[in-house]
């Protein structure tokens, strides 16, 4: 990747003047012209200036959307606010947007969430392919254009003609491809500038990263292409270059580690093993870094700047993020691993440092010590509890998968008992008399970067598996403030729908679910908790013949989708309050669970709702929720904007893009028919 000259002066009789360069009267047999030719040829005084020139263009365009959403990020969290001050004073409808411009912008972002919030991955993906994932409307509009104005930047107004034409273009390539360095490391940071001004999470920002280096390898083959070309053209000149300058070399050697780091963040590799693709991955990086250095000239200085920024941001930010963890470890902390059914494992831990941190913040979790645990292995765990529940403790519930997870699990005490303090902490009470903990090493709090659903008029808080510890999190959230802070919120309803394949997995957090609920409802705020399960005897009529939908319900492959409830959830809920004891409800559904099976022939059978002693606050259904309904319905009734929060299987989101994009559309929200807009944050898992 050459982007200057030999530093060589032109001879041989040929007068360069301000005329294009050109071969005329050039013998490349002779070595002296040949050299002198490639001199000029290699020449940059004009075309780093240029390079240059448009490497700060791409800063430039970065600014300008980092900024526009920075705006919208913080009138968003002004609008929230007044909200929540609306709802103290006891105004009527604080979550409906009130004023010409509360209106204006409330019709701006449901345009912008219709455009972007389309999801075409499929709903149920085979287990070998559970790396397959398609990217959001919003990001391939994102990437899209990130590409074009790349291209339009490479490709626009070549001024320079003659001989040095494709080495201009390749110039100019490679300034680009090294501009990119500092929006690849500025994206790294777990809490990056970008997050810090947008409000979008580390995770969300993470494809802009992989594609920024993608990016980046087209801009490298741009770049060795072009002056490739560029030296082909004349007889000898190519071998001439590579003889004799050292950045040819340089060159390969950094597109070699820049291909290599591109092809193992493909999804297939990293869901491999993802420990092996992180450590690899940062010495790779760190040789192409050191690669790089060599390859840009010394001719060319502002090249490096683009090196050496992001290598000293990067290092602060390594610096800040280990002053953090030392600060968070000062003493130590211990969990306490208690296995749950479901091979499910519960960890407690208690940290005197951290005392604060938002619904649906996640920690990473080092348990060094024992031979299945150590310092390498690192592993991201929602916090389920709150700052004000269990005492101060952090929880977490983990689904046992493989390495970590399934570690842990093997190693966690045998307990069923719920989760919820009552009064002395587990290592007092344990099941078995006597409990286990092994020395933590936390990490975090990170994420926890969504809109406050507190500020809602309505929520649909929307789990699958063990995605309930991020919605249960804002659950807990909103009844402590609710019960705590003496202030009216504005939210009214809050429904929450678990899907889980037994019933008894509802027992991992009753005790969570029944003191919220209370707490609600004490507060005046409606809340309905409904428990799908979707592949257990005491709830469905299993067999081993596949049902008309072709499902088998055979659980090693996920979660059954062979019903569907179709009755209201309101309707159920007032039902089941008529029975004693654990009451059954029979109801009527159909056979579908994705767009897919829409067409697929109805199938009529029958299927319960029941209420469980141990769970009150909440109703048992068997199958899978009609999404589209339930959203209907909570649409419907909502005298404000409404929030619906996701975290379960990636197909299950993309699902309930899909609804809300439609619902949106059909009912033109904030579009002169008076209905309320509708916001939707995505968390989801492998």
């Amino acid at each position: 990747m050459d982007m200057s000259g030999s530093g060589m002066d032109m001879g041989g009789g040929m007068d360069m003047g301000s005329a294009p360069l050109n071969a005329t009267g050039v013998d490349f047999t002779d070595p002296d012209q040949a050299s002198t030719f490639l001199a000029a040829l290699l020449n940059d005084d004009e075309l780093k200036v240029i390079g240059n020139a448009y490497a700060r263009y791409f800063w430039y365009g970065v600014a300008v959307v980092v900024a526009v959403a920075a705006v919208f990020n913080w009138m968003r969290y002004l609008i929230l606010q007044m909200r929540l001050r609306s709802a103290a004073r006891r105004e009527d409808m604080p979550a409906r947007p009130k004023g010409v411009f509360a209106r204006w912008f409330a019709t701006i972002t449901a345009l912008v969430r219709e455009a972007t919030y389309l999801d075409f991955t499929p709903a149920q993906v085979n287990a070998r392919f559970k790396w397959f994932k398609l990217p959001t409307s919003g990001q391939t509009m994102l990437l899209l254009a990130y590409l074009a104005f790349v291209l339009a930047l490479e490709f626009a107004n070549d001024s320079v003609q003659g001989a040095q034409f494709w080495q201009a273009r390749g110039v100019r390539a490679g300034w680009l491809a090294v501009a990119q360095v500092p929006l690849i490391v500025l994206l790294v940071g777990k809490n990056n500038l970008f997050t810090l001004t947008t409000g979008v999470s580390y995770e969300r920002l993470n494809i802009i990263h992989r594609w920024s280096s993608r990016v980046m390898l087209l801009l490298a083959i741009f770049h060795f292409a072009f002056q490739s070309r560029a030296w082909s053209q004349f007889p000898g000149l190519m071998e001439l270059e590579w003889s004799t300058d050292s950045c040819p070399p340089t060159g390969i050697a950094a597109f070699a580690l820049l291909l290599w780091m591109n092809l193992t963040t493909l999804a297939p590799l990293r869901y491999w093993s993802y420990e092996f693709f992180v450590w690899q991955h940062l010495i790779t990086f760190f040789g192409f870094i050191i690669a790089i250095v060599y390859h840009l000239p010394s001719t060319a200085t502002w090249s490096r700047i683009y090196i050496y920024v992001p290598v000293a941001l990067y290092i602060i930010d390594r610096m800040i993020t280990t002053a953090w963890w030392v600060w968070n470890n000062k003493r130590t902390s211990r969990a306490t691993l208690t296995r749950l059914n479901g091979d499910v494992t519960k960890i407690t831990m208690r940290n005197s440092t951290i005392k604060r941190w938002g619904p649906g913040s996640y920690m990473l979790l080092t348990l060094p010590g024992q031979d299945i645990f150590g310092w390498a292995q690192s592993h991201p765990a929602t916090i389920m509890s709150t700052p004000t529940s269990h005492d101060g403790q952090l929880v977490f519930i983990l689904k046992s998968h493989k390495g970590f997870t399934k570690s842990i699990m093997n190693y966690a005490n045998t307990s069923t008992e719920a989760l919820l303090s009552r009064g002395n902490s587990e290592a007092e009470t344990g099941e078995k008399g006597k409990t286990i903990s092994y020395r933590a090493i936390i990490n975090g709090p990170y994420g926890g970067h969504h809109a406050d659903f507190a500020a809602f008029d309505s929520i649909c808080l929307i789990a699958g598996s063990t995605g309930v510890t991020f919605t249960l999190a804002v659950l807990q959230d909103i009844a402590e403030r609710a019960a705590n802070l003496g202030k009216k919120l504005p939210v009214r309803r809050i429904h929450l729908i678990w899907c889980n394949n037994q019933e008894d997995r509802a027992k991992w957090v009753a005790a969570e679910l029944n003191s919220a609920v209370e707490k609600l409802a004490q507060a005046g705020i409606e809340t309905i908790v409904t428990v799908h399960v979707t592949c257990d005897s005491a709830l469905t009529n299993q067999t081993s013949e596949p049902k008309a939908c072709g499902c088998k319900c055979d659980k090693s492959a996920g979660p059954c989708c062979c019903v569907t409830i179709t009755k209201d959830t309101e309707e159920i809920a007032e039902e089941t309050k008529k029975g004693d004891g654990e009451p059954k409800v029979t109801i009527q559904s159909s056979a579908r669970s994705s767009d897919s099976m829409r067409s697929a022939a109805s199938v009529k059978d029958d299927r319960v709702v029941v209420k469980r002693s141990w769970l009150p606050c909440g109703t048992l259904c068997s199958g899978r929720p009609d999404f589209r309904e339930i959203l209907t319905n909570m649409l419907d009734g909502a005298q404000g904007e409404s929030g619906v929060a996701v975290c379960g299987p990636h197909g299950m989101g993309a699902m309930i893009r899909r609804d809300i994009v439609k619902l949106s559309d059909e009912r033109a929200i904030h579009k002169g028919t008076g209905a309320q807009g509708c916001y939707l944050h995505v968390e989801s898992f492998s």
